[in-house]
């Protein structure tokens, strides 16, 4: 009974990554089209519905832990459940940021192509479906590969930054505009960030591995 329900849980977990994929996808979407419509549909309607899943999960997972007491696997995977919900509604909360920044861009005259900016959510909107994936599949190979991933996210980061400081430095009226993309790609870092706990935290449940502190030896 116990494993029928937490199939039922990893079920809902998966949507909620959904969700929250999909508003990163949205508050990227919206910048690159001038979207605005988009954008406040992540702030507003995706932002509650993530809030109410958060919920709805850490009760589920509360009363399952009350009603079974479960033991051993069962239980570490209950807790690293509730731990992935909170990451999750992080995430949702670093869309919503992406999204209000996108807000103020939109209006204005692009300080450059954006050529890195969408490689880079792309990348991290990968990192985050396959750390799930693997959770769910308990595949910690597939959980190594998300954690080494996360310096490619990093690197785009970079570039980004050196890229706007040269502009910036370059035309101090783009300065604010500059920001707001260095903002957002920060987000998608921290995205990537979170993505990387849960592929670390995997490997933990799977292979009984401690990374964290470790990852030259990934």
């Amino acid at each position: 009974m116990l494993e029928e329900k937490l199939q039922v849980l990893k079920s809902d977990l998966v949507n909620y990554a959904t969700l929250v994929e999909k508003m990163i996808e949205k508050s990227i979407q919206g910048l690159l089209i001038k979207d605005r419509a988009l954008l406040e549909e992540v702030i507003s309607k995706d932002e509650t519905a993530v809030n109410d899943l958060e919920i709805r999960m850490d009760e589920h997972c509360t009363n399952l832990i009350a009603q079974y007491e479960p033991k051993a696997k069962e239980l570490r995977s209950i807790l690293m459940i509730l731990k992935m919900s909170n990451d999750l509604e992080r995430m949702g909360d670093h869309a919503v940021n992406i999204s209000l920044s996108s807000q103020y861009l939109i209006e204005l005259p692009a300080v450059k192509p954006l050529i890195d900016l969408p490689k880079m959510a792309e990348e991290t909107i990968a990192m985050l479906k396959d750390s799930i994936q693997s959770f769910v599949s308990e595949d910690s190979s597939l959980a190594k590969k998300v954690c080494e991933r996360d310096s490619v996210v990093d690197g785009f980061r970079n570039q980004i930054l050196r890229e706007l400081i040269a502009f910036m430095g370059a035309d101090p009226s783009v300065i604010e505009r500059s920001l707001h993309l260095i903002r957002i790609s920060h987000n998608l870092e921290r995205i990537a960030d979170l993505s990387t706990n849960i592929g670390e935290d995997v490997i933990f449940m799977v292979a009984g591995k401690v990374i964290k502190h470790h990852k030259e030896e990934l």
